[in-house]
């Protein structure tokens, strides 16, 4: 399958927005959806303000630093289920039957689950407002931290969800999306670069999540760094289209 104008066309969209509400209420129809946002909070604050009082400076460098790790598990835990359940309980023959293209399906799930980590991230803004109290808060870097995040976030979850495609098993989906995940952002870390053939140094770089996420998160907002992100989105999301064609999809 591939994208034509109809793209963009009004019932298009409007197929999308369906699933997409349906794939966000879906998430706080469940009890589920509130423990992740709860344990997601606490434990971000926790870590944050331990570091927070002792270094004493009015500064929010330390909680985007710990985000990608505890995005690590939240990102695979929102989308182990997402076609992993589909599969299991069957009604992903169901899905494949309606009158939607792969695209919409896909598509519906991912801003259904980044709309909820979007949601969840929002509820943080209370960190930068309690900082700015105690401080000479710089939002520059503020802002590029939660559009790191989001990009970060959005990132794992294409990812998570290309790989809830290939199995029935959730725990293995969530186990695997995160081993993917990580990978992927260390990839391009400094401790592993200095292990690596120099020669594949720069490749390496490039590949990583991280290191684009660590130069949006200082407030550097560099076109590449988007058009990686959006690359790298764009690539999964089309490997979950072809995974779903390979079932009879449209």
């Amino acid at each position: 399958m591939k994208i034509n104008h109809d793209l963009m066309s009004k019932d298009y969209l409007k197929t999308i927005y369906i699933l997409f509400k349906k794939e966000l209420w879906s998430y706080f129809n469940s009890p589920i959806a509130y423990i992740f946002i709860g344990v997601f909070l606490v434990v971000g604050n926790w870590l944050f303000f331990n570091a927070f009082f002792l270094i004493g400076q009015a500064s929010l460098r330390n909680y985007f630093a710990l985000l990608p790790w505890i995005f690590l598990f939240l990102a695979p835990a929102l989308t182990m289920r997402l076609w992993a359940e589909e599969k299991k309980s069957g009604t992903i023959e169901f899905l494949l039957t309606l009158p939607i293209t792969d695209w919409q399906a896909v598509l519906g799930k991912f801003f259904g689950a980044l709309a909820f980590l979007a949601i969840a991230l929002s509820l943080t803004f209370t960190l930068p407002l309690t900082v700015a109290f105690s401080g000479n808060l710089d939002f520059g870097p503020v802002l590029g931290g939660y559009l790191a995040a989001l990009l970060l976030g959005g990132a794992y979850l294409a990812l998570g969800l290309f790989i809830s495609s290939l199995t029935k098993n959730q725990i293995i989906a969530f186990v695997l999306s995160l081993a993917a995940s990580f990978l992927a952002f260390i990839i391009g870390a400094d401790f592993v670069l200095l292990s690596a053939p120099q020669i594949f140094q720069p490749l390496m770089q490039f590949l990583g999540l991280g290191s684009h996420f660590y130069n949006v998160a200082k407030g550097i907002i560099d076109t590449r760094d988007i058009i990686y992100y959006g690359a790298f989105i764009y690539l999964f999301l089309m490997l979950n289209t072809r995974a779903l064609a390979g079932r009879g999809g449209k």
